[in-house]
């Protein structure tokens, strides 16, 4: 998520009169008037010059007895500027991403994997991070950055018609997670960041975690969700919480300095670091284990993972190595 500067234009009406010379305390006010200006306007281009240059890449997925092999990545994206958040459509057939493109607004695209065509889904003046297929796949969410600088979840007609507000008073939201057709995990932005569940039929929020992490998962085969928990700068770890139990249990510690992860069917975790990708099951394996390099196809930094339902396909968000 990104913030975006925007600077005014002053225009300072001048006190001199025809052939006179302007005072001193005028000249250092217009002097200081255009440094702001010009101050304003280097930020401004800075940060937005300052966003990640990534891709998103797309790869077979296998696995045998517990063996995972990840295929070569294919660049879906190859262009300059941003382009993250992916995740799959149900059916496995999509990915929706973010983008900025033509604006400094982020908008929702779509690539469809069998054309390797990308659309763009939604062009709106306000900026949309993080898109996902709800549950009764006819809408999808978004955290959205409204004019006023608020982020709230909002939801779109699969076409990328009709926003609609979907809950008010919580913000200001990063990144979410449905756990069901009604039910959301949140990680709210604060100090500390809070990761909240609520039911979006009354909006209570219930505070289960803080410091958390913006990797947010249901766990498979539990009826339990999946965080990373900050307990300091070097240690990070990764907890599910059981809403049966109402208990949470630390399954694993984080590669140093990642935190995006994903899990499969069988509930192994994906981890990325740099430019290469770990497992690790929690039955099987002491330690996270390497499985795949992808330096070797221009990848030179992973920043986050997508995995669809069936776990045969992989997106990979990622730095594309520069040419010189």
């Amino acid at each position: 998520m990104t913030n975006h500067w925007v600077f005014l234009v002053i225009i300072v009406n001048s006190p001199m009169t025809k052939n006179k010379v302007p005072s001193t305390k005028y000249q250092v006010q217009t002097t200081m008037t255009i440094l702001l200006l010009l101050f304003l306007f280097i930020y401004s281009v800075g940060n937005s010059q300052g966003l990640p240059d990534t891709e998103i890449f797309l790869a077979n997925l296998t696995i045998e007895e517990g063996d995972v092999t990840i295929g070569k990545p294919m660049n879906i994206t190859n262009r300059e500027g941003y382009d993250n958040q992916p995740s799959f459509s149900p059916d496995g057939r999509s990915i929706y991403f973010t983008s900025i493109r033509d604006t400094i607004q982020a908008d929702t695209y779509r690539h469809d994997i069998e054309e390797d065509s990308t659309v763009r889904v939604t062009s709106t003046e306000e900026s949309e991070y993080s898109p996902t297929v709800m549950f009764d796949e006819r809408f999808f969410s978004v955290v959205r950055v409204e004019k006023d600088s608020t982020q709230r979840l909002w939801k779109f007609n699969l076409d990328g018609t009709n926003p609609e507000l979907v809950l008010k008073g919580i913000k200001p939201v990063g990144y979410h997670c449905w756990l069901d057709s009604f039910w959301v995990a949140l990680f709210v932005l604060g100090e500390p960041n809070l990761l909240l569940l609520t039911d979006i039929r009354n909006e209570k929020p219930v505070t289960i975690a803080n410091n958390i992490g913006r990797s947010l998962h249901v766990v498979p085969g539990e009826n339990a969700m999946s965080y990373v928990a900050k307990e300091n700068d070097s240690t990070w770890l990764i907890r599910t919480f059981n809403f049966d139990l109402k208990r949470t249990a630390t399954i694993a510690q984080t590669l140093q300095g990642s935190e995006d992860f994903v899990w499969l069917p069988n509930r192994t975790l994906l981890m990325a670091k740099g430019s290469t990708i770990y497992k690790f099951n929690p039955e099987s394996d002491a330690t996270w284990v390497e499985i795949a390099d992808v330096s070797g196809d221009g990848i030179t930094s992973i920043t986050r993972l997508a995995v669809n339902r069936e776990a045969t396909r992989l997106a990979i968000v990622g730095i594309k190595e520069k040419k010189e």
